[in-house]
């Protein structure tokens, strides 16, 4: 139950938050899926895996990103080395061809 005018400012500005996770979430798997892609493409057509080139150029734009619009570029290349963990590891069960 809300308390105060204010209290129903705050659950509609936190419902906004919510639905920009949503969206980012399903970017996130649409990223993930694309990686997915990419590794089939990779095995089909005998590519290695590490591309050290490509990531540092994800991480490079991340970063150029960061400094345009204020966002800490430290914290964006720590979130890209994760998102670039989780799609090597999908990248790799696919090349290795696991299901």
């Amino acid at each position: 139950m809300l308390d105060s005018p204010s209290d129903e400012g705050l659950e509609i500005l936190r419902a906004k938050l919510d639905s920009i996770d949503v969206r980012f979430l399903e970017e996130l798997r649409a990223r993930i899926e694309t990686c997915v892609e990419i590794a089939h493409y990779k095995r089909r057509n005998d590519v290695r895996m590490m591309q050290p080139h490509r990531i540092r150029l994800v991480q490079e734009r991340a970063a150029r990103y960061g400094e345009e619009h204020g966002i800490s570029q430290d914290f964006l290349r720590r979130l890209y080395d994760l998102i670039i963990e989780e799609t090597c590891r999908v990248e790799d069960v696919v090349i290795g061809g696991a299901s």
